[in-house]
């Protein structure tokens, strides 16, 4: 019986696996029973998770993954289908922040583009490949992480803020499309998370007012501003499983 400690049998992607909520979502998958693919262009650490879930008796591999890239994305969906034949469900994690603090005028369009191709075109050509696969399953589920940067507030960054506001549009608008297809959408909102990612705006900023990053980062650990990866990879989890299928629109944690 599958239910909120049971994913067994079922086989999900997680799309920037090999660091962060991303990887911590995919070992906390594995141990409850799914076969994971993890997606991410960081080769060695995503081999390293992957390595690490078979180690433990689970199933994982990983596959390079430019979710910009729709050969790449293609790609992975096609290995998927012929190694399993199926798929579940895709949570779409991937995602970068560049131009922390910096002003319109500072930021590149490089950047700018950079952050809006990971954080939402690649959600879309994950979303356009996997459908077909998650609606032949007649339960499949997408988990896109968002944030509440751009959805409840503002971001550090412009491009950022854009992106996951992107994001989370894109999701509440696949939802829409997607139920009557039997595809469940939801969309995640992490707050402060101690990623490697959010730890870095923390220097950032205090860089800009002449702090020490270092005592920065101990001071916000200290007063318990940040949540864990492992806390949003529980609330990910859940959603994932046939438990969370009355579970509709966007999700906010701490």
């Amino acid at each position: 019986m599958r239910g909120l400690m049971n994913l067994q049998g079922k086989v999900m992607i997680v799309t920037g696996g090999a660091q962060g909520i991303g990887a911590v979502t995919a070992q906390l998958c594995a141990t409850r029973g799914a076969s994971v693919i993890i997606a991410d262009v960081n080769a060695r650490d995503g081999e390293q998770v992957a390595t690490s879930i078979r180690a433990g008796g689970g199933d994982a591999w990983f596959q390079r993954t430019d979710v910009r890239s729709e050969d790449e994305v293609r790609a992975l969906i096609e290995e998927v289908r012929k190694r399993y034949g199926r798929l579940d469900v895709l949570i779409a994690a991937a995602g970068v922040l560049k131009g922390a603090y910096l002003q319109p005028e500072e930021l590149s369009l490089e950047d700018f583009e950079t952050v809006l191709d990971v954080n939402v075109k690649g959600i879309f050509l994950c979303a356009k490949y996997a459908t077909p696969l998650l609606e032949a399953s007649g339960h499949g589920v997408i988990i896109i992480l968002a944030s509440g940067a751009g959805v409840t507030g503002p971001s550090s960054s412009l491009a950022y803020g854009a992106s996951k506001g992107g994001a989370n549009g894109l999701g509440m608008t696949l939802a829409h499309h997607l139920a009557p297809r039997g595809i469940r959408v939801n969309v995640v909102c992490p707050g402060e998370i101690a990623t490697a990612m959010k730890l870095s705006v923390i220097a950032a900023e205090a860089r800009r007012a002449g702090r020490s990053p270092e005592e920065a980062i101990a001071q916000a650990q200290a007063q318990g501003r940040l949540g864990t990866p492992e806390g949003v990879a529980r609330v990910i989890a859940f959603l994932a499983s046939d438990e969370a299928d009355y579970v509709r629109g966007t999700v906010f944690t701490r």
